[in-house]
């Protein structure tokens, strides 16, 4: 009986470690990424002009920028490096 108890402790406290631990690793994936801000800010200093919109994917953001040419460029950051991985452009 008390042989079964303990192994019912043991197991519920596998339980929580299992899943607390895996938050904890997410919260630490999230604060290594750069955040939307950062993302246009290193669009910014690659082409200039102003942030029409910056949208996420699961490893980059995705930054349009619209040039005073009228041209809109589209530049995509790593979120972990914060690197500007590829540049596009269209003419609006």
């Amino acid at each position: 009986m008390i042989a079964n108890t303990k192994s019912k402790l043991i197991l519920l406290i596998l339980a929580f470690a299992l899943c607390f631990g895996g938050q904890v690793s997410a919260q630490e994936k999230s604060k290594d990424n750069i955040d939307k801000a950062q993302a246009a800010q290193k669009a910014q200093q690659k082409v200039s002009g102003r942030v029409l919109r910056v949208d996420q994917s699961k490893n980059a953001y995705k930054v349009k920028v619209l040039q005073k040419t009228g041209r809109v460029v589209t530049v995509d950051v790593d979120k972990r490096s914060g690197r500007v991985t590829k540049q596009r452009s269209r003419d609006k």
